[in-house]
């Protein structure tokens, strides 16, 4: 397991209904003999505390888990659900690492060389060979804050409208790390 980087939590975001895979929890689906859950722990191991976003599940590695009020409330909701649990577990770290838990080619490296970039800005993306964005980023803390929603404006809000005044640089997907699994097709071949 990697090394603790000291400015570093984690927020895994695992609360998804699974609609196109029929309702099936995410988290549990299991890709080359791992879980998505343990899979995304991994490569948030560097980060501590962690905390996953969602209903919770067997998994490997102990870990706290959280849910956004009321539940299904977006990206946006259950990643500033998992910053206030983090907080309540004391100061937090300058930046915090977020990954969607359906990113099965996310590793530790990817989270580092997001890390690495964000270094004098407000954070880091993983963007595709288009530009797109995708849902592993490593933010600063203090930006987000700066950015939330007031209120319960978070539930249902669009993750490029929070993140759309924050000065991101975009850190290019190799190895095809930007591939989500939101379908069966999407599952890698075992």
């Amino acid at each position: 397991m990697p090394r603790s980087v000291p400015d570093l939590c984690g927020v895994l975001l695992a609360g998804g209904r699974g609609t196109r895979l029929g309702g099936v929890e995410k988290a549990t689906l299991e890709v080359h003999g791992r879980t998505l859950l343990d899979r995304g722990l991994d490569a948030l191991g560097a980060a501590a505390p962690v905390v996953v976003v969602g209903d919770p599940v067997a998994t490997t590695r102990p870990v706290r888990f959280c849910r956004e009020q009321p539940a299904y409330g977006g990206p946006v909701a259950a990643l500033l659900a998992g910053l206030d649990a983090l907080a309540g577990e004391g100061e937090l770290p300058a930046y915090v690492a977020v990954l969607a838990v359906d990113m099965p080619a996310v590793t530790a490296a990817t989270v580092a060389r997001l890390r690495a970039a964000a270094t004098g800005r407000d954070g880091a993306r993983l963007v595709d060979g288009t530009g797109r964005g995708h849902l592993a980023l490593v933010l600063a803390t203090a930006a987000l804050r700066g950015v939330r929603p007031p209120g319960d404006g978070a539930h249902g809000m669009a993750l490029h409208r929070l993140l759309g005044p924050l000065d991101l640089a975009g850190v290019p997907a190799v190895d095809g790390e930007h591939h989500d699994v939101d379908t069966w097709a999407d599952l890698p071949p075992e």
